[in-house]
């Protein structure tokens, strides 16, 4: 299979022609992993190669709606047996997980053919994808850009055409942060509905989900279908869809009632091109049918944000203290930031984070009254265009402090510890729209509708109740035969000339 060839299918597709027997699977790696060794060396998509893991694998029969169909793994949570996952981790970097992780088994079981590990900021912790032991991902509409993050080589991979869809995870916005800067379609599942075992059950009290980054929608329900449902870790298991999701991909959504607001969460600017994206896609709803009005949910998010961060403080400690405990690496082993969010959750108290956690009951249901009367709440994804490599880091007191806590210990930070908060929510202006859905625990999604005058995309979130999956399908593929977006490519990145596509498009 050409190149060229490759690049005109998506997941399903490529799945059906190799069903069909018009071409292997190994001749479909093979296109994937040139295509991957064209685009990469600029986007730093790909950080470690599997190449002969997956070589191994396509020369196998394979069985599953998606056998054959080259993919990639995030280098976060989704653990490939004998193969290291990092999580952009210093400390990590060689060593090898010693089993597949739940979804992993579960993408293996439908055939998929994982052939690299995608880059991410350390521990998934940015929205931007900056790593130091790997170096920053670039977005292939704009290289001088950022992917977004946490699934941000992912992000880059799929629009740069290396596979039709990647793999991803959400703690924070890190589906949809990333889908919103590269064009792509991005689909956080709720709370309980995909796994996130063997070893451990929720992470983040549920906050943190598996999925994937994907072009077309029908790619997206696949995937989900390839994966959703419990497992015995599970602690929470809720009730399967009516039917597969790949069955509500064309299926009419119905009228909806639908709220939207252009509105930080924290009373923070929006840029007008976030603002546009939302206004347009609120337009095209209303054209489609549906029954659209500025609304929002009556959250204060502020404290919403404060309460995440209280989480997240405390998630980094357990896990750099897991880490040096088990690799008995010291600090050098990670980030300085990552020591400095490490310390803020030892500087917390247990009451702290209890009744941080209590205050979520809070802000869910803020949410639950405003999803009795709207079916969907759509925001901006992201606040503005993808901002430029670097645009994002810690100011030069910052890393002074940061350095500082590195030669002398964590304890010392306590007393700096509104200046860290106040830097976080700060850089979570840039991207204040997706955290309610994962503290909240509902499903939401990124659709691209929209790219900025300068050819950047910007994606439109929408936010669904508990268990609103399949609603989000049916709009998200009601939306693509609208107004497409698969056949868009990105100028940066080179494809083939003969390709019927639009390089840097204008915003539509």
């Amino acid at each position: 299979m050409r190149v060229d060839e490759y690049l005109e299918h998506d997941a399903v597709g490529l799945a059906g022609l190799i069903r069909d027997g018009q071409v292997g699977a190994a001749d479909v790696l093979d296109a994937a992993v040139a295509r991957c060794e064209q685009v990469n060396p600029l986007l730093n998509a790909v950080v470690r190669p599997m190449y002969d893991e997956a070589r191994r694998r396509a020369a196998r029969p394979l069985s599953g709606p998606l056998a054959g169909v080259p993919f990639l793994l995030k280098d976060l949570f989704h653990d490939y047996a004998g193969v290291p996952t990092s999580a952009g981790c210093r400390a990590l970097r060689d060593v090898p997980a010693p089993r597949h992780a739940e979804v992993v088994r579960r993408w293996l079981d439908a055939g998929l053919v994982p052939f690299g590990k995608t880059n991410l900021p350390e521990f998934g912790a940015k929205g931007v994808t900056e790593p130091e032991v790997f170096g920053p991902a670039r977005n292939p509409w704009n290289p001088g850009h950022t992917p977004g993050g946490s699934s941000g080589g992912s992000a880059a991979a799929v629009a740069a055409g290396v596979v039709p869809a990647a793999s991803a995870n959400d703690g924070g916005g890190s589906i949809r942060i990333p889908a919103a800067c590269c064009g792509l379609f991005g689909l956080k599942p709720g709370r309980g509905r995909v796994p996130f075992g063997p070893g451990r059950g929720e992470p983040m009290h549920g906050a943190a989900v598996n999925g994937a980054v994907t072009r077309t929608v029908r790619d997206g329900a696949a995937l989900l279908d390839a994966v959703a449902g419990p497992e015995p870790v599970s602690p929470f298991p809720i009730a399967p869809p009516e039917r597969p999701y790949a069955e509500e991909v064309g299926r009419a959504p119905g009228r909806l009632r639908i709220g939207f607001t252009d509105r930080s969460p924290l009373a923070t600017p929006v840029h007008p091109e976030a603002v546009a994206a939302v206004r347009s896609a609120a337009a095209l709803l209303e054209e489609l049918g549906h029954d659209v009005e500025e609304a929002e949910p009556d959250l204060d998010g502020r404290r919403l944000t404060e309460d995440f961060l209280t989480l997240w403080y405390g998630s980094m400690a357990a896990l750099v203290d897991g880490i040096k405990a088990e690799t008995g690496c010291g600090d050098g082993g990670f980030e300085p930031d990552t020591l400095m969010l490490a310390a803020m959750g030892r500087a917390m108290s247990a009451a702290d984070y209890v009744r941080g956690a209590d205050r979520w009951n809070t802000h869910t249901a803020a949410l639950s009254d405003f999803h009795a009367r709207y079916d969907l709440l759509l925001t901006p994804a992201i606040a503005g265009p993808p901002v430029a490599i670097g645009r994002l880091d810690p100011p030069r007191w910052l890393r002074a402090a940061e350095r500082l806590l590195v030669r002398t210990g964590t304890e010392r930070v306590v007393t700096a510890t509104g200046l860290v908060t106040e830097e976080a929510v700060t850089n979570l202006t840039a991207t204040p729209f997706t955290l309610t859905a994962n503290l909240t625990g509902t499903p939401a999604m990124s659709v691209p509708l929209h790219w900025t005058e300068k050819g950047l995309p910007l994606g439109a979130q929408f936010i669904a109740a508990a268990g609103g999956e399949s609603m989000l399908f049916r709009l998200a593929a009601q939306l693509e035969e609208a107004r497409p977006w698969s056949h868009r490519r990105p100028g940066a990145v080179p494809f083939p000339r003969h390709e019927a596509a639009e390089e840097s498009p204008a915003a539509g």
